[in-house]
């Protein structure tokens, strides 16, 4: 059962470690005020709490400040299909901008704190802050790239592949947010990594498994040390290698 979010402590935009990566560039101080006033509530979720699910009207937007998120579709026998993780800096719900209703289930794969920002309040905005709406464009495009780096791994035939596309887009995501990369925790599970990337957990084992004896990475748990992210990066080329000799 769903518990509900607990209030997170108030602190304003410009006080927000991801100050950088969440806002455009130029926003001044009349305009981060504004920002403030607009997001309605900064709340904090324990691990399985839903922040939104399939289904429910659309009427915010949703900014991950810290932890992480699993979005996923269910269908009608209660299966899901994971869609993809997001991370501090990086939107929630932005394809129910289709139909003005959730089509995906949200939920923390840790304790996780998100500000929640009303969307039709944000479209005034938009008109005051131009680079705002800047933005928002970027993460639309933003989600159309992970979209296709998720198909081009679906199309690897070789589950160690996926495996690699899936670790190196994460940890392109830590660098973005200045995070080390040598040694990461992973927020999901390898459930998860096996469903999104449509493998059997026991596959996604046996791939962490090769890494390690090719001296890629070490894994224990969730934890991973990367030892050799070129090495990481080969193994991620190596399948598109093959195709283009083919042809």
């Amino acid at each position: 059962m769903t518990q509900p979010a607990t209030q997170a402590a108030r602190l304003g935009c410009a006080d927000c470690g991801l100050h950088a990566i969440c806002l455009p560039e130029g926003v001044d101080e009349g305009g981060l005020a504004r920002l403030d006033r607009l997001t309605r509530s900064r709340s904090t979720y324990q691990r399985g709490d839903s922040v939104y699910r399939q289904g429910q009207p659309f009427n915010a937007l949703y900014v991950v400040r810290s932890g992480a998120v699993r979005v996923a579709l269910g269908d009608a026998d209660g299966s899901q299909q994971v869609l993809g993780f997001r991370l501090p800096g990086e939107i929630l719900g932005i394809d129910a901008l289709l139909d003005d209703t959730h089509r995906t289930d949200a939920t923390a794969l840790e304790r996780t704190t998100v500000c929640e920002v009303p969307f039709a309040r944000l479209e005034d905005l938009f008109q005051q802050l131009p680079g705002l709406q800047r933005k928002m464009m970027r993460e639309l495009g933003r989600e159309v790239a992970d979209a296709q780096r998720h198909v081009l791994a679906m199309g690897r035939q070789q589950a160690l592949e996926r495996v690699a596309l899936f670790l190196r887009g994460l940890l392109e995501r830590y660098d973005r947010l200045s995070r080390p990369t040598d040694c990461v925790r992973l927020p999901m599970g390898r459930s998860d990594i096996a469903c999104y990337l449509g493998l059997a957990v026991e596959t996604v084992s046996r791939a962490l498994g090769r890494m390690e004896e090719h001296g890629v990475l070490s894994a224990s748990g969730r934890h991973l040390r990367i030892h050799r992210r070129d090495l990481l990066d080969a193994l991620c080329a190596t399948d598109a290698t093959s195709d283009r000799k083919r042809n």
